[in-house]
């Protein structure tokens, strides 16, 4: 076991502050790695406040890490002392279900175990996550991260890119698709690039005007505001694909509107009340409402892979560790362009 350095939220109702937790000594298949960067996820924040309902207090959030390994475990065949290597959502599966043997660890029959505010498979504790200046987890749980990209830029590939890159290759999204992304922000902006480097045309749908100039900037080929009926009849039944990723409350009827037949909307984001949806906007036009969950381990690394051959990583603003209560007050009014990450050299 070893002290490490965190930071906390104590209570829903706290700013998160600094903490010490420890850490256990590497086992014979862990890896230990110094954290360098650790992205800040929306999800980090709905966690410290308890929104979900599922906190287990204290908790240490954070599952978009990078770092450099640090020790390795005797059994450890696939990384070494001194690579470069990240963690993203999960730590731990059962490894035994029909799903785990397919690479979907994240659909684990079992539960999956996250990397902060999971329950240890062995019953060890509580998992704490990247806000922290290292972390061990099971070599089957780390990836390999290329040093020809800055790490700060990977760092939040590691959950808002593969959640919406496994969408993508799930659908087959490619060349001569019509893909409509909606909301430009940690996702939005990553659905972005990764859809345009597919192949596809790419519009950006945003209720806010000024998000068109960014928008065109990061490959979207079109913008429609939908708040205005102008832009919005033109793409009724337009879209093959629709990659919602928006988290606060929306009328999803209105866009299954500009689905063409067959269309899908896939849904990254979790607003926090159920949708209606009439029976009919669904059969007329065998259109489709879906959702998506991060990645297993092989489609992570294939999408890390996919982004360094693409020369593809997230857009970022650096951040100290103090400044993270900040970033979370920020991140309600979105103000950030288009993610926060943490330099864990400042803790």
């Amino acid at each position: 076991m070893s002290k490490t350095k965190a930071y906390a939220a104590q209570t829903a109702a706290t700013p998160l502050e600094e903490w010490s937790l420890e850490r256990r000594a590497p086992k014979p298949h862990d890896v230990q790695i110094e954290i360098l960067y650790c992205g800040v996820c929306h999800s980090d924040l709905h966690t410290a406040r308890n929104e979900w309902g599922n906190t287990i207090f204290p908790v240490v959030p954070g599952h978009e890490i990078v770092g450099r390994v640090t020790a390795v475990g005797d059994h450890v065949s696939k990384f070494k002392v001194g690579q470069l290597a990240g963690i993203g959502c999960l730590v731990d599966s059962c490894r035994e279900c029909d799903n785990c043997k397919e690479g979907l660890e994240q659909y684990c029959s079992n539960g999956m175990v996250g990397t902060y505010n999971g329950q240890e498979k062995d019953g060890s504790g509580i998992t704490y996550g990247g806000y922290s200046k290292q972390i061990v987890a099971h070599e089957d749980f780390v990836l390999h991260i290329t040093d020809k990209q800055p790490l700060e830029g990977i760092a939040p590939l590691l959950c808002a890119g593969i959640t919406t890159y496994s969408p993508l290759k799930h659908w087959k999204v490619g060349k001569g698709d019509k893909v409509g992304v909606l909301g430009l922000g940690g996702l939005g902006h990553m659905g972005v690039k990764l859809a345009a480097s597919m192949g596809a045309e790419v519009t950006m749908l945003s209720h806010s005007p000024s998000k068109e100039a960014d928008a065109k900037k990061l490959g979207a080929h079109k913008f429609v505001l939908t708040s205005d009926k102008g832009q919005t009849k033109p793409v009724k039944g337009y879209f093959d694909f629709i990659l919602n990723t928006v988290s606060a409350d929306h009328d999803y009827n209105f866009y299954l509107r500009m689905l063409s037949t067959n269309g899908v909307m896939v849904c990254v984001g979790a607003p926090p009340t159920p949708a209606k949806i009439p029976a009919f906007n669904l059969i007329g036009g065998r259109k489709s409402i879906a959702g998506s969950n991060i990645g297993g381990l092989p489609e992570t690394q294939e999408m890390l892979d996919y982004c360094a051959e693409h020369n593809i990583v997230s857009d970022v603003e650096v951040i100290k560790m103090s400044e993270i209560n900040e970033a979370y007050e920020r991140m309600l009014k979105g103000d950030v362009k288009y993610r926060f990450v943490i330099d864990m050299s400042t803790l």
